[in-house]
C-alpha cells in the first residue's frame, strides 16, 4: 500500500515542477497602461511591430568621475530579469556597490510613433531618493528608422532630474522596424510595358515551339510568320531609304556635259526656218 502511495506523490511533485518551470520560462511582455479593452488598433500593431525584438539584450556603460559608473540593461517588451519577476524592462546597475534600480517596468508601457520612429516609455521604476519629488522613475526609448540593421547605437542622452516633475531618462537606438513601408507600387506605363513584354516573349516562345515541333520548320523558318516579318522589314527599309536618301524628281542633275545648253538651243532654233510662215 506505501508503495502506490509513495510513486503517486513523486509523480505529483514532478507534475508541480513541470507546471511552475513552464510558467516561469514563458516570458512577460508589454502590457500598455489602462484595461486591456482600451488599448487602440494602433498600439497593438506597434507592439507586434516591435517583437522582432523582444529576443535582443542591450547594455551601455556610464561613467562620470568616480561618482556615477553605472550599466543599463534594456529589453524591449521583456524583462531583464525574468527570474526576480519585478517587470523591469530597463534596469540600471551600479558597477561599484551593485545595487539594481529599475528605471521603467513593461507592465505600464506607452507606444507611439512617428512617420520614420517610435518611441516607447516604460513608467512605474523605483522611486527618486532626493530629486523629482520622489516620483517613480520613467525610461523614454526612441527608436529611429535605420533600413538594413535590426538593432544598433543604443545609448543615453540624458537623465531630467532637475525637475519638480515628469523626471525621465532618454535614451535612443536604431531600427528597421521603425522604418515605414517602402512603396512598391508599380505606375501604369510599368504595367503596360511590363504586360506588353510578356506578350511578345509569349508569341517568340510560343511560334518557335509550334513552327518546330508542328510544323517541322528548321533554321530561320522557326520563327514564328517569318516571311510576313521579312516583308515587313524591307517595306520599313525601302521607306527609310526613299525618304532619308532619294532626291526630288526635279532636282537638277548633279553633272551636265559640255554644250548640252547650247546643243538643246541650237536645236530648236535649227527648226525654227522649216515651219510655215
Amino acid at each position: 500500500m506505501s508503495s502506490p502511495c509513495h510513486t503517486s506523490a513523486v509523480l505529483l511533485v514532478f507534475m508541480a515542477l513541470a507546471v511552475a518551470g513552464a510558467e516561469q520560462s514563458e516570458e512577460r511582455s508589454c502590457d500598455v497602461i489602462g484595461d486591456e479593452s482600451s488599448e487602440s488598433q494602433m498600439e497593438r500593431a506597434l507592439l507586434k511591430k516591435l517583437e522582432p525584438l523582444s529576443h535582443m539584450r542591450f547594455n551601455v556603460t556610464v561613467e562620470k568621475g568616480k561618482t556615477e559608473n553605472y550599466v543599463y540593461h534594456f529589453r524591449v517588451c521583456r524583462e531583464v530579469n525574468s527570474i526576480s519577476h519585478d517587470f523591469g524592462g530597463l534596469v540600471q546597475t551600479d558597477r561599484q556597490s551593485g545595487k539594481t534600480t529599475v528605471i521603467g517596468r513593461i507592465n505600464e508601457t506607452q507606444v507611439f510613433n512617428g512617420s520614420d520612429w517610435i518611441m516607447l516609455i516604460y513608467k512605474g521604476g523605483d522611486s527618486y531618493g532626493s530629486h523629482c519629488s520622489g516620483e517613480k522613475r520613467r525610461a523614454v526609448i526612441m527608436i529611429s528608422c535605420k533600413r538594413g540593421v535590426t538593432a544598433s547605437s543604443f545609448s543615453i542622452i540624458s537623465e531630467e532630474r532637475e525637475k519638480e516633475q515628469e523626471c525621465f531618462y532618454l535614451f535612443e537606438m536604431d531600427s528597421s522596424v521603425a522604418c515605414p513601408a517602402e512603396n512598391s507600387h508599380l505606375s501604369v506605363g510599368s504595367i503596360l510595358l511590363i504586360i506588353f513584354a510578356s506578350l511578345i516573349a509569349v508569341y517568340i516562345i510560343g511560334g518557335f515551339l509550334y513552327q518546330r515541333l508542328v510544323v517541322g520548320a528548321k533554321g530561320m523558318e522557326q520563327f514564328p510568320h517569318f516571311a510576313f516579318w521579312q516583308d515587313l522589314g524591307n517595306l520599313v527599309a525601302d521607306g527609310c531609304d526613299f525618304v532619308c536618301r532619294s532626291k526630288p524628281r526635279n532636282a537638277p542633275a548633279a553633272y551636265r556635259g559640255v554644250g548640252d545648253d547650247q546643243l538643246g538651243e541650237e536645236s530648236e532654233e535649227r527648226d525654227d526656218h522649216l515651219l510655215p510662215m
